[in-house]
């Protein structure tokens, strides 16, 4: 039975620790309203330049379309990008969008695909390394850039299509998490090369218009490809912020009533050995006064 000394000692601790998580929850909060905005903000315009390039890729086909759009041809090798957070305290985050890409990878094996993997952020390399280090190609520290944005999203871009000009993989999919809400984040998977648009993003209705672009489709496709590219990477990045901090945020909220917990049963039981010890004195006490 512990004494009474290691269980203020322990419950000091334990106090020590719930004044922490309880700073990280208000935080996380705090964070988390400025991430969320971000990441709303961001989606009209990502859901109309798709929907733009839903349109002009309609109207190219065969040789004349873009690389980034009509890909290699082939289906043999695949690249997985697969972006999580720097951090960690945020519950299964960052497992389950790991999870995703491992599940991915594995069924790409089984079909004989080759697989390689550019890692966004240090908590997916850590993972994946274990059991894939040789397949991960590229790796994107999250930590160097004061503010993940446009500067973070142009960089993997960037990567991205260095390897592709590089004639490094004919597929590359996109893992992060969409943020639904505080508790719910949903890991997702995005086809960025051959590029094509996002599932339920349908062409805009012409409403039997016909237009004529000036320049034409391909050179207008040319140039919009790489910054939708980057735009979807961004979008990745900022809904995988605003989701990380939810989850840091529910996950602390969550260690802090379970501290709370360990509180009460640690003084409780340091209430009863102090109790006991009373008694068994006073039981000494007047055993000793009897024999007198």
């Amino acid at each position: 039975m512990p004494s009474l000394k290691e269980f203020r000692n322990r419950i000091a601790s334990v106090k020590s620790t719930q004044k922490i998580t309880k700073a990280m929850q208000m935080v996380a909060a705090a964070k988390l309203k400025r991430a969320q905005a971000s990441a709303e903000a961001a989606r009209p315009y990502a859901g109309r330049m798709s929907r733009v390039i839903a349109n002009l890729a309609s109207a190219v086909s065969g040789e004349s379309a873009p690389p980034l759009l009509r890909g290699t041809g082939r289906d043999q090798v695949h690249l997985l990008v697969v972006m999580t957070s720097e951090r960690g305290l945020c519950g299964g985050f960052n497992t389950q969008i790991v999870r995703a890409a491992r599940e991915r990878l594995s069924e790409l094996e089984r079909a004989g695909k080759t697989v390689k993997i550019l890692v966004v952020g240090k908590k997916g390399r850590d993972q994946l390394r274990r059991l894939h280090g040789s397949k991960i190609v590229k790796y994107v520290d999250l930590s160097t850039f004061r503010n993940v944005g446009s500067d973070a999203a142009l960089i993997v871009g960037d990567e991205v299509r260095a390897l592709y000009e590089a004639g490094e993989f004919d597929v590359a999919t996109l893992f992060f998490s969409r943020f639904k809400s505080v508790i719910s984040q949903i890991p997702t998977a995005l086809q960025l090369i051959p590029a094509r648009a996002p599932e339920g993003v349908n062409p805009p209705d012409l409403k039997g218009a016909v237009y004529e672009y000036e320049p034409n489709e391909e050179e207008i496709l040319e140039a919009l490809l790489p910054r939708y590219l980057n735009g979807q990477i961004l979008q990745a990045l900022l809904e995988n912020q605003a989701g990380f901090y939810g989850a840091q945020m529910s996950a602390m909220d969550s260690a802090t009533r379970n501290a709370g917990d360990m509180i009460r049963k640690l003084s409780l039981r340091y209430n009863r050995q102090r109790q006991a010890n009373i008694t068994k004195e006073l039981i000494e006490i007047i055993s000793g006064a009897e024999a007198l």
